[in-house]
C-alpha cells in the first residue's frame, strides 16, 4: 500500500497482517482521486472517511492539502496504525476516531464537502443504509458527495441521491450528492 500523490507521495504502508481491513487498490484509488481531482480543491475541503482501516484514503486525502479529515473505524489496531503513521509522517489535520462508523453517523454533528465509505464487503446488507443515514443527518455541505466503495455485487444505483458510479475490476465507488 501506498500513498500515490502529493506531499506524502510514493509513501509505502506495510500494515501489520493482523488487521482487518481491505486495502482500496492503487488502481481504484488513482481513478477516485482523479474523479475528485476535477470537482474539488483539497485544501478547502472537508472529508468524513468512513470504516477508515489502516487510514489510507485519509492518508491519500492529507497528501494532496487537506488538513480537516476525521477517520473513523471500529478497530482498535486500525486506530492505533493511522495515529502511528499520522505521527511519523507529522500529518496535520487528521483525527482518528474508534467507533461504530453507523452509530458515529447519528452523533456526528458537523458537515463535510465529502464522505467516503469503504465498508467491508461482509456487511454487505447494511452497505445500502449508509448514503441514506449521511442524507438523513445532514452530514453533507450543500453540494457535497458521499462516495461508497462497493464490491460489483452491490447495486446502489436505485438508492435517494444516487448520481454515478464508476467500476475498476471488482470494485465500484458510488457517488451520491445532494
Amino acid at each position: 500500500m501506498r500513498i500515490i500523490s502529493g506531499k506524502y507521495g510514493g509513501h509505502r504502508f506495510h500494515p501489520p497482517k493482523n488487521l482487518p481491513y481491505r486495502p482500496t487498490t492503487d488502481i481504484a484509488k488513482s481513478g477516485l482521486f482523479n474523479i475528485l481531482n476535477n470537482h474539488w480543491d483539497y485544501d478547502q475541503i472537508s472529508v468524513l472517511d468512513l470504516f477508515s482501516g489502516t487510514g489510507m484514503v485519509s492518508l491519500e486525502f492529507a497528501s494532496r492539502g487537506c488538513e480537516d479529515i476525521t477517520s473513523v473505524d471500529l478497530n482498535f489496531g486500525c486506530v492505533k496504525y493511522l495515529k502511528d503513521n499520522i505521527k511519523k509522517l507529522d500529518v496535520p489535520g487528521v483525527k482518528p476516531i474508534k467507533s461504530d462508523a453507523f452509530k458515529f453517523i447519528s452523533k456526528f454533528k458537523k458537515q463535510v464537502d465529502i464522505v467516503f465509505a469503504s465498508p467491508p464487503y461482509a456487511i454487505e446488507k447494511d452497505i445500502p443504509s449508509i448514503a441514506d443515514l449521511v442524507f438523513e443527518h445532514n452530514i453533507l455541505k450543500p453540494e457535497g458527495w458521499c462516495i461508497v466503495e462497493t464490491n460489483d455485487l452491490v447495486i446502489l444505483d436505485d438508492k435517494p441521491y444516487f448520481s454515478f458510479k464508476r467500476n475498476y475490476g471488482s470494485t465500484v465507488f458510488n457517488f451520491f450528492e445532494w
